[in-house]
């Protein structure tokens, strides 16, 4: 049976969406809603344009309008949230009224909280609304959950990843692939982890540590950021004795940030400018974007999830690599395929009632195995080891 999709903000990662919803989700009709409707037209004609038939049509929505939310929900069946985290908590509660499935790409885990809150409301709808769908938090806490449930006992999942230039370059060795406010957040705050056992606090932009992928990506290193574990320590918490998230960086990017960081260069406390009351931070927001965004350097992204443990009595490790690369043919870079077609993915197994009911934790929500099977076979490349 086809389904009818919406997709709320048409940006980059909200195109990057529709487009496989209306690839791989046996769609109808996809909606591209955006509060700039010529954002939305700009991003249907993208879509219909790549798949040679009219598909993806445009619509103004205000998120932040009730209104707005319950006429577009009214006509579709399912809906990927590609819009800011502020509106995920309304958006499931639209959701719900509507009676419709729901994904989003999350980045606040506290809002994710809120949104499981809404779970038996969900339940009395027989719909699926699952967070954090993007790609970390999202794809790389569903690599650590199927290889978490490959082992006979895990005891350690460590999951790291990081959207990088395919060329690194000053002043960072960096390219900026997202919000720079968003950059930042996860650099610098508190992180949640599973430690011996206990769900425990760390400083973020801590525990340094280097490792190697597979060219041309070759060394980098990887620091703790926010937010990349979501809800996963307290799911595992009692099945796994550790489980952590970290960014990684080509090598000397972490150097860099920290003399910034250590310079005052990035506290968000007001100083006192000739006169003018200024955040640090918000100068670095002003000033360095354009500066690291190289808009001709195209991008790649690595994920690995690495379990640690024992089956058939021995010890074993598995790990899931991911490397993907800017897609010329489509456009889309490598940042906006790996967040975007996995929760793409994730709704579809919502709309085919392939996902459990409710508003579920995403390392929980589906059938890990065949989920994995279906992402690689459209097209995003992931190598499982076993040693």
């Amino acid at each position: 049976m086809a389904i009818s999709y919406s997709v709320i903000g048409s940006g980059m990662q909200g195109t990057a969406g529709g487009y496989y919803l209306a690839r791989f989700g046996n769609a109808s009709k996809v909606i591209m809603a955006d509060i700039k409707l010529e954002q939305a037209q700009r991003a249907a004609a993208h879509i219909n344009k790549l798949l040679g038939k009219e598909i993806a049509f445009a619509q103004k929505v205000d998120a932040s309008s009730p209104s707005d939310l319950h006429k577009l929900m009214s006509s579709v069946q399912a809906v990927f949230s590609a819009t800011s985290y502020e509106f995920n908590l309304a958006l499931t509660q639209a959701a719900i009224d509507a009676g419709v499935h729901l994904v989003d790409l999350g980045g606040n885990t506290d809002v994710v909280w809120s949104q499981l809150k809404l779970h038996e409301l969900a339940l009395t709808k027989k719909i699926s609304i699952v967070p954090d769908c993007g790609l970390a938090p999202g794809l790389g806490n569903t690599l650590a959950a199927l290889g978490i449930s490959e082992l006979d006992q895990c005891d350690d999942a460590q999951v790291r990843c990081g959207g990088l230039a395919q060329k690194p370059r000053g002043p960072l060795d960096y390219k900026l692939v997202f919000s720079i406010k968003g950059l930042t957040n996860e650099y610098f705050g508190k992180a949640n982890i599973l430690r011996d056992g206990k769900i425990t606090t760390v400083n973020t932009f801590d525990e340094l540590e280097t490792l190697d992928f597979d060219a041309p990506v070759g060394r980098c290193e990887a620091f703790v950021t926010l937010g990349g574990t979501s809800t996963a320590p307290w799911t595992f918490q009692g099945k796994v004795k550790n489980y952590e998230y970290k960014t990684v960086r080509y090598p000397g990017h972490y150097t860099k940030m920290k003399c910034m960081l250590d310079l005052g260069l990035l506290d968000t406390t007001p100083v006192n400018v000739n006169g003018q009351m200024v955040a640090p931070r918000d100068v670095f927001h002003a000033v360095v974007p354009a500066k690291i965004d190289f808009p001709e350097d195209k991008d790649l992204v690595v994920l690995r999830a690495t379990c640690k443990g024992t089956k058939g009595g021995k010890q074993t490790t598995i790990t899931y690599d991911l490397m993907d690369f800017q897609d010329d043919k489509t456009g889309f870079t490598a940042m906006e395929r790996t967040t975007s077609f996995p929760a793409a993915l994730v709704l579809i197994h919502c709309a085919q009632n392939r996902a459990k009911p409710g508003v579920v934790p995403l390392e929980t929500a589906i059938d890990n195995a065949s989920y994995l099977k279906e992402l690689v076979e459209s097209g995003i490349a992931i190598k499982r080891r076993v040693f």
